[in-house]
């Protein structure tokens, strides 16, 4: 049974009752007073108010910016300590305080509410408030009336910049092999390359999530072929990670990679000074930090062995101390990330097969071998982490360019 409380009130309900005819009231002593002091009040934004400091905060604001506020409960329905309270709060935007930064417009609105209210020992300890927010602003005058002109022409303008912005950074998918679709991204050059994978049960895994703005782009195909299972990375670096952190998928990657995937991205071993062009330098160093989404949960690690939507995890460490490729022996391609390249990062300008650049490698011998071991597999075609694909006589081609100094 819960206890007393200052204002008498003892059952869940007659605590969340009491709460709410105190904000009514707009009486944050009473208020307060109701909430145990570990309690945590979340409302949308989203934003979590501390008790009783963030509490007293937001609604002494709140209340400056509406005079006459008002809070007309609904409906209770009450489970156990849980209840929860439909209502309806309105009020005019009067002043003189601001809310949110925003200077009063002298607008009214009246807005549906629902709080979600636990209660334990006679003290709410959490409270989840939902409300339209969209809504809100409309009424205020923050966004235009719905279906008015004035919207119609601000969708206009947020679908011209939605669809520049997408075709700016990614292209659209295209099949490259069964199950298999590209996804190219940057700008200028759309030099990134990120793959989705179909997974016999549905969905796909995503294989290299390129640069942070790519993410969008992938999250949109993710969810039309069915959904992003997992995000597979075959290297840490900030153009291969940069775009997973908007795909809400968790993440794998070779074992020796996680550290970095979780850290700072491999930047602790790239030596820029190893660039011969000096304003390159600057440029990469600067692009890479935009590229980048920051670190990453790693959900688990992946082996030379482990199968991937229909493809062999191979080991194919130089570039980083953990890259890995994904080998599909049925069709003879290969998902090599960037155990070799087809461009020079100093001008981006693709060319034959090399050698990734020592300024990004973890170990440039070991880059050496992986080519060699990637050369074994005999591909049909070898698609790298930019540019590519690398078609013809393959094999001979990436023994050529791990020979090459």
């Amino acid at each position: 049974m819960a206890t007393e409380t200052i204002s008498g009130a003892t059952t869940t309900e007659e605590v969340v009752r009491a709460y709410m005819e105190a904000v009514d009231a707009r009486d944050l002593d009473a208020a307060v007073a109701l909430w145990d002091p570990e309690g945590v009040e979340n409302i949308p934004g989203p934003r979590t108010l501390s008790i009783p400091d963030g509490f007293r905060a937001y609604f002494t604001e709140l209340f400056a910016a509406f005079p006459d506020f008002k809070l007309e409960t609904d409906e209770y329905t009450t489970d156990g300590d849980r209840c929860a309270v439909h209502y309806t709060v309105s009020g005019t935007f009067a002043g003189p305080g601001r809310f949110n930064g925003i200077e009063p417009t002298g607008k009214r609105a009246s807005i549906r509410g629902l709080d979600l209210i636990t209660v334990r020992d006679g003290l709410l300890v959490r409270n989840d408030a939902y409300f339209n927010e969209m809504d809100m602003a409309r009424q205020l005058g923050l966004l235009p009336e719905l279906d008015s002109p004035a919207e119609q022409r601000m969708n206009v303008v947020m679908n011209t910049g939605t669809k520049l912005a997408r075709r700016l950074y990614a292209a659209e998918p295209v099949e490259v092999a069964a199950g298999v679709w590209l996804v190219k991204g940057g700008t200028p050059v759309k030099m990134m390359n990120a793959f989705l994978l179909a997974e016999p049960e549905g969905g796909v895994t995503v294989f290299d999530a390129g640069i942070k703005p790519m993410g969008p782009a992938l999250a949109a195909a993710g969810a039309q072929m069915g959904g992003i299972r997992r995000v597979v990375l075959g290297n840490a670096h900030a153009d291969h990670r940069g775009g997973a952190g908007a795909l809400g998928a968790p993440v794998f990657c070779g074992e020796a990679e996680a550290g970095d995937v979780a850290g700072d991205g491999g930047a602790h071993y790239f030596d820029y000074g190893k660039l011969s062009f000096p304003p390159a330098r600057l440029l990469t160093r600067t692009l890479m930090k935009s590229w980048d989404s920051g670190s990453l949960d790693v959900s688990g690690t992946l082996k030379e062995g482990d199968e991937v939507a229909g493809f062999e995890v191979v080991d194919l460490p130089g570039h980083g101390p953990g890259c890995i490729g994904l080998w599909r022996a049925s069709d003879r391609l290969a998902l090599s990330n960037d155990c070799f390249a087809l461009f020079d990062p100093q001008t981006t300008l693709p060319g034959a097969p090399r050698v990734p650049h020592p300024a990004f490698n973890w170990n440039t011998e070991r880059a050496r071998e992986s080519i060699r071991k990637l050369a074994g597999l005999n591909p049909a075609t070898a698609w790298p982490g930019h540019f590519g694909p690398l078609t013809g006589d393959v094999a001979e081609q990436l023994e050529r360019a791990a020979a090459t100094t």
